[in-house]
């Protein structure tokens, strides 16, 4: 049955921007590392949670405020984005390297990984690199490979041209053309329009051109096949509000079950009421799956 799939997965990936909260998040600890900055909050196991494209750590503030009390939140906020200083590229092998000396340096004991969207795809790529360092992996609404839920048969090379061309395309926008289109995309992947303004203004403050180069790096990375190597539990947790019948839900379910097949012990939930922020379209569902899922780990 043919269902709006793909063009509700295109406008995901043209923009990937993070959910938004108005709250402020209740800082305990805060430092800048190389490609990101990262906001300490809680006690117990460590957590680490990462944001999508384009967000502010405050993405994550709910989630904080959920587990604040069982885990100590390490609430990252990647460079280029929402206000924080760009580096070179590459830009997502550099944050992956650098969460992992993170978790070194401050000898974090397998924490969770938890990461939305473009914050997803790192947590798999962290936990395929370094299976022995990490807990439990939590991904919400982001995938190993990304092109391949625009295009199930789309591979690293045939995704190259369009990469190149929305890097070159990212890399010629204003920050205030970076918010415009950012603004366009929001409605479809939030349902409450009050927080579209808080999003754009962290559009507003991030740099086009390393939007334009994470997007195509993730274009052109394709995990199906390292997420073989997580040897932690994984949990992807995928938005189908737009899915509206029977037939469209196992459709969305099959197609992000394909994107961890290879992962040797995984679930995959799809959350019915909400779009791409299931934080903030669905908070309960997104906390419920969770505490299900981690209870049950070591």
């Amino acid at each position: 049955m043919k269902i709006d799939m793909k063009r509700r997965i295109f406008v995901l990936g043209l923009s990937l921007v993070a959910g938004l909260v108005t709250a402020a998040l209740p800082i305990r600890a805060q430092e800048t590392f190389h490609s990101f900055q990262v906001t300490r909050t809680g006690h117990g196991q460590p957590m680490i949670l990462i944001p999508g494209l384009l967000s502010s750590g405050a993405v994550w503030s709910a989630t904080v405020e959920h587990f604040k009390d069982r885990y100590e939140c390490h609430v990252l906020t990647l460079a280029g984005f929402a206000g924080q200083p760009a580096i070179p590229a590459p830009f997502l092998q550099t944050v992956r390297d650098d969460v992992l000396r993170y978790i070194a340096e401050k000898k974090l004991d397998h924490p969770v990984i938890v990461g939305h969207s473009l914050g997803g795809f790192l947590a798999w790529w962290i936990a395929a690199t370094a299976p022995d360092k990490v807990g439990p992996v939590v991904a919400v609404d982001g995938v190993p490979y990304l092109a391949a839920l625009m295009n199930p048969a789309a591979t690293v090379e045939s995704s190259r041209p369009l990469a190149d061309q929305m890097r070159q395309m990212y890399a010629r926008l204003t920050p205030e053309q970076l918010a415009a289109q950012s603004r366009l995309s929001l409605a479809a992947m939030i349902t409450d329009p009050k927080n579209v303004d808080t999003a754009v203004a962290w559009s507003a403050a991030s740099d086009p051109a390393t939007t334009g180069t994470a997007m195509a790096e993730m274009m052109t990375t394709d995990l199906r096949s390292a997420v073989a190597a997580i040897r932690t539990p994984a949990l992807l947790i995928g938005a189908a509000d737009y899915a509206k019948d029977d037939a469209a839900r196992k459709q969305a379910a099959a197609t992000y079950e394909a994107q961890v097949a290879k992962v040797p012990d995984h679930q995959v939930v799809m959350a019915e009421h909400a779009r791409h922020f299931i934080m903030l379209d669905d908070p309960a569902f997104l906390f419920t799956a969770m505490d299900r899922f981690l209870v049950k780990q070591p």
